[in-house]
């Protein structure tokens, strides 16, 4: 691929409480094109990655990154939208303007709102993001949907909950690390395997450390094609991009399988022409530790049915053979639906250039990013490897 991260900016992400869109849009919209050493005048194209759906009465995100800048007036900016994956589809859609040659830079902005909704009112909003014909039913929320697949998964391999369990204070460990995490506490795996009133069971088997939060949170980074990434400071790039979407009813899928996750696994590490051995680290879409360890299986760390055992031998701790979610991910990051694509993207390349600070795997270098839409939907699979630190 031509396009290469050149600079990001990362806000904190949590209940942001007297920022609007429109201010954690400009938060890091200037910033991260500060960090690659660029200015509103150099960009070409803008894409917004906001999922919407009711969070706010602010609608139509697109040119509220103007705000940010009077020198990004008349860019052509464009709103992007697929469920929990819109930041990495806001990602991809940059790339594809650099790989048409319809520009050089293009500012890609991922944000969400998400605080000033009443609990329940974000669980039906986020349940737009499924098959209602079938799946929203009275009291029915993606807690609910991802209980479901759990109890499936125990049905066929038995009982994940102990490994679930060491994925959530995984997480929540390396999120203690990372400065712009909504929840920076060291659970323990004890308190996040124990059914207790402070971390009481939300949907089937699925546990409130199990759930990724509700968050706040803005994130941004700059590509630029390859001529002009050689000449700033520092340069990413994308080894591979691969988008696969399902069906989006579960009824006409096998949802234990996650088939999405992994072809676009499959079709990503034939374009890099590397093997998940290769990578060095990977940030992962865990809005539920279930989804999580179904991912291991689909990325072809562990066998089906294998990925308990994955969790639970510390192979992706953050000193295991493939550390996973360094960042603490979802589950201690926070998930703010149109930021999580790009956090995930930033991450990683901070991740690949060793620049991480305390979040710093132990071997820097490819760095692969899983980020979907509902239910193994959307599926968004990045390749990232350094070109310039």
């Amino acid at each position: 691929m031509e396009g290469c991260i050149v600079g990001w900016s990362h806000g904190k992400f949590g209940k942001r409480e007297g920022l609007d869109l429109e201010a954690l849009l400009a938060e890091v919209s200037v910033g991260a094109l500060a960090d690659a050493g660029l200015g509103p005048d150099d960009v070409d194209e803008i894409y917004v990655g906001h999922f919407g759906g009711g969070f706010v009465k602010q609608d139509f995100p697109a040119s509220l990154v103007m705000q940010a800048s009077d020198r990004l007036r008349f860019k052509p900016s464009t709103r992007v939208e697929n469920a929990c994956a819109t930041g990495s589809a806001a990602v991809h859609m940059g790339l594809t303007a650099i790989a048409a040659k319809r520009a050089r830079v293009v500012l890609v902005v991922g944000v969400e709102k998400m605080t000033e909704t009443p609990g329940d009112v974000v669980g039906g909003i986020l349940m737009k993001a499924s098959y209602v014909k079938e799946e929203d039913r009275p009291g029915m929320s993606f807690a609910g949907v991802f209980g479901q697949i759990a109890q499936l998964y125990a049905q066929r391999y038995g009982d994940p909950s102990d490994a679930m369990a060491r994925i959530a204070a995984k997480n929540h460990k390396n999120g203690c690390a990372n400065p712009y995490a909504q929840l920076r506490k060291d659970l323990g795996y004890e308190f996040c395997r124990t059914v207790s009133d402070k971390n009481p069971l939300v949907a089937g088997p699925l546990r409130r450390t199990d759930c990724s939060l509700v968050s706040d949170g803005a994130a941004a980074l700059v590509l630029a094609d390859l001529e002009t990434a050689l000449a700033l400071k520092k340069a990413v790039a994308f080894r591979a991009v691969q988008q696969v979407n399902d069906y989006l009813p579960m009824s006409r899928r096998d949802i234990v399988s996650f088939e999405g996750c992994a072809r676009a696994w499959r079709q990503a590490y034939a374009q890099a022409r590397v093997r998940v051995d290769d990578l060095k680290l990977v940030e992962t879409h865990d809005c539920f530790t279930i989804a999580e360890l179904l991912q291991y299986e689909a990325m072809g760390l562990a066998k089906p049915g294998k990925g308990m055992e994955m969790a639970l031998s510390g192979a992706t701790e953050k000193d295991g053979r493939l550390p996973v979610n360094a960042s603490g991910g979802l589950k201690a990051k926070g998930h703010p639906i149109g930021a999580t694509g790009v956090s995930m993207h930033i991450m990683a390349a901070m991740q690949a250039t060793g620049t991480a600070g305390d979040m710093q795997v132990k071997t820097p270098g490819l760095a692969g990013v899983f980020n979907m839409g509902g239910a193994a939907v959307a599926n968004y699979v990045s390749i990232l490897e350094p070109l310039r630190v």
